[in-house]
């Protein structure tokens, strides 16, 4: 990839102003990350790879217009894309610069009270919002065009019956991929089976979802609003961004309470929950092997053992 001085007459093109400066940032394991100075006085974040990441980048972008179209005034701050293409040998994302707060101390939980709230709601207005061209708003679960989580694939396409979609398009992906990687889970099959048959009398409404609501994809900026990026979206089960982010460290509390307090979520959630989650342990067992696998396979074993008290 391309040192950012060498974008500069891409940037200033598409920007239509000349950034001055940069600094590198933390972006993740995928890309390189910058803040990008510009001549009159804002910040940019911008994330580059080979120009053959280009549509990992474009998928992001999509899915944060997305969830901006569906955040509305009540929603999270979503960082809306400002730029996205290809300059020499470098794939670029520009994004608006969020000042993000340090720490998660006491003093900011009523501000992750108001993101879960805030979450709620865009999860409630995407119901009825046409989020992208080709959305089938009430009508099924999926995405108009294949994803990624992490790096790894994701599947979308359509579906009417959200437990075939989740067995199909998420859980039998991973799985096949970490057989063929030569780690096969032992009971993999019986709990394809048994999944599709747990979640078909659990009827959700499809929800647009960010789909990899860590803890690392949320904040609170410095002026104490609730923002979140680095989407995986489709419509899906609202309850899979709740389940995530009680993965990987966690959100605090107060995020939760302020979501149940908007819209709370239906009985049963908490079995789902370890079931939701499965899919994103094996995406990480997938992705960076070593003990994800092991915590795959326990999970798998859990829920299989405790199944016959699913509803």
């Amino acid at each position: 990839m391309a040192h950012p001085a060498t974008l500069i007459p891409w940037l200033a093109e598409q920007l239509g102003v000349e950034p001055v400066g940069w600094t590198a940032v933390g972006g993740g394991c995928i890309h390189s990350a910058w803040r990008l100075d510009l001549v009159d006085g804002r910040r940019l974040f911008a994330k580059a790879n080979g120009a053959s990441a280009l549509p990992i980048l474009e998928a992001e972008a999509e899915g944060l217009r997305a969830l901006a179209a569906a955040a509305g005034e009540e929603g999270p701050g979503v960082p809306v894309p400002l730029a996205c293409g290809v300059s020499g040998p470098s794939a670029v994302l520009v994004l608006p610069w969020l000042d993000l707060a340090r720490g998660r101390s006491a003093a900011h939980e009523p501000q992750w009270r108001r993101l879960g709230a805030a979450l709620a709601a865009l999860h409630r207005r995407s119901l009825t919002r046409s989020c992208v061209a080709e959305d089938r708003v009430g009508a099924a679960f999926g995405w108009p065009r294949d994803n990624v989580i992490g790096s790894f694939p994701q599947r979308n396409g359509w579906e009417s019956d959200w437990g075939r979609f989740f067995v199909e398009r998420r859980l039998a992906p991973q799985l096949a991929h970490l057989a063929s990687s030569g780690h096969p889970l032992r009971r993999a099959a019986a709990l394809l089976e048994r999944a599709g048959q747990w979640l078909g009398a659990h009827c959700p409404e499809p929800c647009l979802v960010h789909g990899d609501l860590w803890s690392g994809n949320a904040a609170v900026t410095s002026e104490g609003r609730g923002v979140i990026f680095d989407p995986a979206v489709h419509r899906g089960d609202r309850e899979v961004d709740l389940a995530m982010a009680r993965l990987f460290g966690g959100f605090p509390e107060a995020f939760f309470e302020g979501y149940q307090e908007t819209w709370p979520l239906p009985s049963g959630h908490r079995p789902r929950r370890e079931l939701y989650n499965l899919y994103h342990l094996l995406n990480h067992a997938n992705l960076f092997g070593g003990s994800y696998v092991g915590q795959s396979e326990a999970c798998l074993d859990s829920l299989l053992e405790r199944g016959e008290g699913w509803g």
